[in-house]
């Protein structure tokens, strides 16, 4: 795609639209002339310049990537009539693709039935599930693994929830018996179950909790928000396929949160959440007596606990989805590349002298540490800390994450190693490009000097 030629048909587009309505005169309180204009721009595209290069392979650090040409164009060109999402009223088109597009991810995870609409982040739309799950079990917490993402523990504090953190087992997924320890006790009313943690990348094993909350009487909400779209995977030949069983089981879910500005390809600010029955949008019942009035259908802020969200993130995953659907065949495709990408390192890796494989990724997230000897946690932690400063520098530099490891994390799946620590800081990096597929060999090479200095 040629974004400048498709952002300046974005402006024709919408002013050949607004020219319909007649002509009117700006007011002059809003005008900037080109010359002021072009000195602030100078300066704000110089600061812009402090930012890793999110877009290139060469970065392999955090959850970062530039959204999809399509996204870009969806997002600015419905942008500038700027809708509101909140009401029919504030967005009548995008109300519409928030729509088509959130039935596109409950048929991707097998919802027949469903009630969802996008928020501006992961964290909104898990509070939304607890939310729901707090109103269907009052009283009763909610169960979720140790290596879950942190937002759970805030969003139960928010909610007055009793937040019950559940062992992990050597691959960090959830411990069932554990699990089923804490459901004895009587005081869960839902398991939240993570398909993608945001350290490892590890899926919980969705279809074996299911029969176990079902035997206790608690909901099972899914949080998807990093992982979701690999159930895209479940199933695939090739080395990208995922064994089927945990993702086929999340149709069976009550509730799933997915992230499209992760590997949807959206720009931030569009999270989702999903409801397998959509009888529980009477907990969203309010009244707004000057937004719900030209329509009787159902207005998206009413089954929101958001108010104003803007249409232009609903444009932009509908133009997208247009493009790159979330099937097999359509983004089915740049996850595979991540995927491979992440199985061929993690490879590499096994295979060098100076770097080890912390554990196998699950899905596109590799973690490993250098060599060190003796074999120490504290070593460790000191050398993951030399590669990933030194990376960043230098003519060919490479820039990474870091993840703190505990004692008991470590020692399960490396007991070899000397515990003189509490824990140590491994090398995490995320290969969510599907571009890494083609830079994994240089950034290993890369990694492998690096850490033979460390």
């Amino acid at each position: 795609m040629d974004l400048q030629h498709w952002l300046g048909r974005a402006t024709h587009a919408i002013q050949d639209w607004a020219d319909t309505f007649g002509p009117y005169r700006p007011h002059p309180s809003l005008q900037v002339d080109d010359d002021r204009f072009g000195a602030v721009f100078e300066e704000f595209t110089a600061r812009l310049a402090d930012n890793y290069p999110f877009f290139h392979p060469r970065y392999a650090g955090q959850m970062l990537k530039p959204p999809h040409p399509a996204a870009v164009v969806g997002h600015l060109t419905a942008m500038l009539i700027n809708p509101n999402n909140h009401a029919l009223d504030g967005g009548p088109a995008t109300a519409a693709m928030e729509r088509e597009a959130v039935a596109c991810l409950a048929r991707m995870f097998g919802y027949d039935t469903h009630l969802g609409h996008l928020t501006t982040s992961g964290t909104i739309a898990n509070l939304e599930a607890l939310f729901v799950a707090r109103e269907l079990h009052p009283g009763r917490g909610v169960a979720h693994s140790a290596d879950a993402h942190y937002t759970h523990g805030r969003m139960c504090h928010v909610l007055g929830l009793t937040s019950h953190p559940v062992r992990t087992d050597d691959r960090g997924r959830m411990d069932l018996g554990a699990l089923e320890d804490v459901l004895r006790t009587g005081e869960v009313g839902t398991v939240v179950l993570t398909t993608g943690t945001t350290g490892l990348g590890a899926v919980d094993p969705v279809h074996e909790v299911l029969p176990l909350a079902e035997r206790h009487g608690v909901r099972v909400h899914v949080d998807a928000a990093y992982g979701g779209f690999f159930t895209l995977l479940a199933g695939a030949e090739g080395p990208e396929g995922l064994p089927p069983e945990p993702w086929r089981a999340i149709a069976r879910a009550d509730s799933i949160v997915v992230d499209p500005h992760k590997h949807g390809l959206q720009p931030y600010g569009c999270g989702a959440v999903l409801f397998r029955d959509p009888d529980v949008g009477r907990f969203y019942l309010h009244d707004s007596p000057y937004t719900y009035f030209t329509s009787t259908e159902l207005h998206l802020g009413e089954i929101s606990l958001e108010c104003s969200r803007a249409g232009a993130a609903a444009a932009a995953l509908w133009l997208t989805f247009q493009l790159l659907p979330p099937t097999p065949d359509g983004l089915g495709r740049v996850l595979a590349a991540g995927r491979r990408a992440a199985l061929r390192w993690a490879d590499l890796i096994e295979a060098s002298d100076a770097l080890e494989l912390y554990q196998r990724p699950e899905l596109d997230i590799v973690t490993y540490f250098p060599a060190v000897a003796p074999a120490t946690l504290t070593g460790i932690d000191a050398a993951s800390a030399r590669v990933l400063a030194d990376g960043m520098t230098g003519p060919d530099p490479v820039f990474l994450s870091t993840l703190r490891a505990d004692r008991e994390s470590f020692a399960a799946r490396h007991p070899g190693t000397v515990a003189d620590a509490d824990g140590a800081r491994i090398l995490r990096s995320v290969l969510m490009k599907p571009e890494s597929e083609d830079h994994v060999e240089h950034l290993h090479d890369r990694l492998e000097r690096l850490a033979g200095r460390a």
